[in-house]
């Protein structure tokens, strides 16, 4: 299919904040502007980025990487579910010092199963950690998912808006198949952080 240089220009403008921000080019990027075309991919980005990056500030990135990992195991996108579980690996690794108890690969076993599974496993995920703040912010994730009830505070608001903005790329990753790529964080960018990662993950599959 032919490009044109409108959507090679929002392509590499979009690949480029992806770099600045994690360090590397996202693989979703170019189906996006394929989706949506390129002035208005531009326009989304400049709409909702801003807000995510807002709630990853207030949530911190351990609540804000479990709430887009729910979103994207409920809708079945590999790509998104794959590039948060790993920010979340990483996080919580940064944070408190040790594995989150559901690694990459269990976490994907997960997605398109039933959300009340996927809930299920993630508290008890939370419980072994003894992270159990974040159980009531995940409650309320799949709450506002299912329609349970409208946004009434703060915090619902921002969850809604990962919602809405992670329906639209799930959407998308799920229909081009998007390859998986790296953590989407810029927690990826530190690779002390990673080889730590990467070396007691392998310790576990001794």
């Amino acid at each position: 299919m032919r490009v044109s240089p409108l959507e090679r220009f929002a392509v590499a403008v979009l690949e480029r904040i992806g770099t600045l921000l994690w360090g590397f080019p996202p693989r979703l990027m170019a189906p996006i502007v394929q989706e949506l075309g390129p002035l208005r991919a531009l326009w989304w980005f400049g709409r909702h980025l801003p807000r995510y990056e807002l709630t990853l500030r207030r949530f911190g990135k351990v609540r804000t990487h479990l709430i887009c990992v729910a979103i994207s195991l409920v809708n079945g996108c590999r790509y998104c579910a794959h590039g948060h579980a790993y920010a979340l690996q990483l996080a919580h690794l940064n944070d408190v010092g040790t594995l989150f108890p559901l690694d990459n690969q269990a976490i994907d076993r997960l997605r398109g199963l039933p959300a009340a599974h996927i809930r299920n496993t993630l508290v008890d995920a939370l419980e072994r950690t003894r992270l159990h703040a974040e159980m009531i912010p995940l409650d309320r994730t799949f709450a506002l998912m299912a329609g349970v009830y409208p946004p009434i505070d703060r915090d619902d608001v921002q969850i809604a808006h990962l919602v809405a903005m992670f329906g639209m790329l799930n959407s998308v990753g799920v229909a081009d198949q998007t390859p998986i790529d790296e953590a989407h964080d810029p927690l990826n960018r530190d690779p002390e952080l990673k080889r730590s990662y990467a070396v007691l993950h392998a310790a576990l599959s001794v």
